[in-house]
């Protein structure tokens, strides 16, 4: 029986990794550094933030890196806005036929101020016990990190992610959770370290992940 399950945010709840990366470029254009959208989803795509422009600027200190990370942050929010960000397919729904019936948290790379409003605009705000952003964590997925402190604030030891990148995958599994992959962003044959994998979330509910782990 699963314990709890652990849901990643871009790329599993919503469709808004291209929001993501349009703002990242926002901010990296003017400093002359562009990530094209085939190095966002190899390289960057399971990173938060602050690894994501650590990684594009090595030499950069802690001030300078939080002032891309503030500006990059009113990008999203304006893109948000402008051109918003559906659902993926099934996960609202299977997001409330789990709420109260099982232990249910987000963890994510992204900011918390970029997941509170779409929760919102999807009736989702209250489903979850505990969410876990890139403001709680020192370090980003595919550290184990993120996933831990979310078990500890649900207080289990073992339970369900669900997770659409190679990172996402590694992260919890390091945390000791097993993991089913979403082929959202990548094809199945890329997240072959899931211990399972399906198209979509649709048509899924508890009694079939119990009887999948």
């Amino acid at each position: 029986m699963i314990s709890a399950v652990i849901f990643d945010f871009d790329g599993i709840i919503v469709d808004s990794e291209r929001l993501h990366w349009a703002a990242f470029n926002k901010v990296l254009e003017p400093l002359g550094r562009k990530i094209s959208w085939a190095e966002y989803i190899k390289t960057f795509i399971g990173f938060d933030d602050r690894d994501t422009f650590r990684h594009a600027f090595p030499n950069f200190g802690k001030n300078e890196l939080a002032g891309l990370i503030e500006k990059k942050a009113a990008a999203f929010q304006e893109l948000l806005e402008s051109d918003g960000a559906a659902a993926l397919p099934g996960a609202v729904d299977l997001i409330k036929h789990l709420s109260g019936n099982i232990p249910l948290a987000i963890c994510s790379g992204a900011l918390r101020a970029d997941i509170l409003p779409i929760l919102g605009s999807l009736g989702i705000e209250n489903a979850f016990d505990t969410i876990v952003t890139a403001d709680d964590t020192h370090i980003s997925k595919p550290d184990p990190a993120p996933y831990k402190l979310a078990a500890k604030k649900l207080g289990v030891t073992s339970g369900l992610a669900i997770e659409d990148t190679q990172a996402g995958i590694a992260s919890a599994k390091g945390a000791g959770l097993k993991v089913l992959a979403v082929t959202n962003s990548y094809p199945a044959e890329a997240l072959t370290q899931a211990d399972a994998v399906v198209a979509s979330l649709e048509g899924l509910t508890l009694e079939k992940l119990n009887k999948m782990f």
